[in-house]
């Protein structure tokens, strides 16, 4: 079924499991995307930045989850991410969107508090979920960069969940957008007395570079919403050079591009499966 991000995350939290949430770079990916999670048993999120929603069509994307979700029998959440415009969170939950998540980690404090109030009576009023985040993940993400992040702090995100009824809260406990070449360390310490603090299913962002042994511990740890998007783009990018590189010009986009998404496909289901604290193979990445 097509679901809302705090539908998922409540069952997730009652059977104490992290659902995956993965960026979808273009459409030909999300097809594959719900079928990785049908096969392991899971909901999943398919998440899109405002660029790639922009490019694909909103409602393009609406469709396809809707329409795949009930013919798969998958529960799907639909989530805009990293929304920093209120225009675009709204023409999001106006397509149909489930879930968005606005972005005002680089403002100051109080006028985070402010929008997020302002997006969450909008999305609540529409039927849709709101995440939000404290502190900041660094990295570059669709092409905005963090010279560095910044470590959530507890007091601050007491207050903020005190004054903003969000379903999902974005913490900075040391990850970076964009990593795939080397592991990052979590601040574990931060992220328990964080948990210990508020009642709120908590996200991790930059989940590529953050070491898979540290999954079950985010877990425990009331990680709720995991984010995985560098490792899918890189996934297929690797593969596409592959076929695309030593294939006939006349040859069907098809055969080029279903290895690429069986690569995405194949990353997805391994995630879910730790995450639901299955055994999975680590599935090769063409080089």
């Amino acid at each position: 079924m097509y679901k809302t991000l705090a539908s998922v995350l409540k069952e997730a939290e009652e059977l104490d499991y992290t659902v995956g949430a993965f960026n979808a770079h273009n459409l030909e990916m999300v097809p594959s995307m719900i079928e990785a999670a049908r096969d392991s048993g899971s909901p999943i999120i398919i998440q899109t930045s405002v660029s790639t929603a922009r490019y694909v069509g909103m409602s393009n994307f609406v469709a396809v989850c809707k329409s795949m979700s009930d013919k798969e029998a998958v529960d799907v959440v639909l989530h805009l991410d990293h929304a920093k415009d209120l225009t675009d969170i709204k023409d999001a939950i106006d397509a149909g969107y489930s879930s968005v998540m606005f972005d005002g980690s680089l403002l100051p404090f109080k006028e985070n508090i402010a929008k997020t109030k302002r997006v969450i009576e909008y999305a609540h009023g529409h039927g849709a979920s709101v995440e939000a985040e404290i502190g900041t993940i660094g990295g570059t993400e669709e092409g905005f960069t963090v010279k560095e992040g910044q470590y959530t702090d507890p007091k601050d995100a007491v207050e903020f969940v005190k004054e903003c009824d969000v379903d999902a809260l974005a913490v900075g406990i040391g990850t970076h957008h964009g990593q795939f070449q080397s592991k990052t360390k979590l601040n574990f310490p931060l992220l328990e007395e964080i948990h210990s603090d508020i009642d709120k299913p908590l996200v991790v962002h930059g989940g590529t570079g953050v070491n898979e042994d540290d999954y079950h511990r985010l877990t425990e740890n009331g990680i709720r919403k995991f984010n995985v998007g560098t490792e899918l783009l890189v996934a297929w990018t690797k593969t596409a050079q592959e076929y695309f590189g030593k294939t006939e010009v006349n040859n069907s986009l098809r055969n080029n591009i279903i290895p690429c998404n069986k690569a995405v496909h194949d990353i997805i289901k391994h995630k879910i499966d730790l995450f639901m604290n299955k055994k999975s193979p680590i599935p090769a990445v063409t080089e």
